[in-house]
């Protein structure tokens, strides 16, 4: 897998994933510090993995998957970072966000072993999206080849939509 940072190549710690195979379960932080399984969701699942909410990109990206969560039935989507729970929150609030499920992997590195996600050269998580179908079964993956870029949004609800 070749990721870039700023045009840098970056070391993206673990195997990656790969569509058709089972996710395996992680957990992760909530904004009020409780744990989040991922065995504990349901149905079908959209897994957004950036590196920081503070970021345009990433604020861009999540904000463009909470207006698409408002249409997308029985779909639920989750933004991952490594961003502490009190930045996730105060970004929510800010973004009157309540159709994205807001998640940190800073403490367990749970999601970032799960997924591959983990960027060695940076402590954060890369950019990429994962669709999960109802047997936990990864219907599509996209691991974004430069960090800073934004993701196929077509193809990933393309994809949801075909589930």
């Amino acid at each position: 897998m070749n990721i870039t940072f700023q045009g840098n190549p970056v070391t993206i710690k673990h195997e990656a994933v790969k569509e058709n195979e089972t996710l395996k379960p992680f957990t992760a932080i909530r904004n009020d510090m409780s744990e989040w399984r991922s065995e504990d969701s349901t149905g079908t699942r959209i897994f957004l993995s950036v590196p920081s909410l503070d970021t345009g990109v990433c604020s861009m990206e999540v904000a463009k998957f909470i207006n698409y969560a408002k249409e997308l039935k029985d779909v639920t989507v989750c933004a991952i970072s490594m961003d502490l729970p009190f930045a996730l929150e105060r970004w929510c609030q800010a973004k009157n966000n309540e159709n994205v499920i807001t998640l940190s992997d800073y403490k367990l590195h749970s999601f970032a072993a799960a997924t591959a996600t983990y960027v060695e050269e940076l402590g954060l998580l890369t950019r990429a999206v994962f669709v999960i179908d109802k047997d936990n079964i990864l219907r599509y993956v996209e691991y974004v080849r430069e960090i800073t870029d934004e993701p196929d949004y077509e193809a990933v609800l393309s994809c949801v939509k075909g589930i």
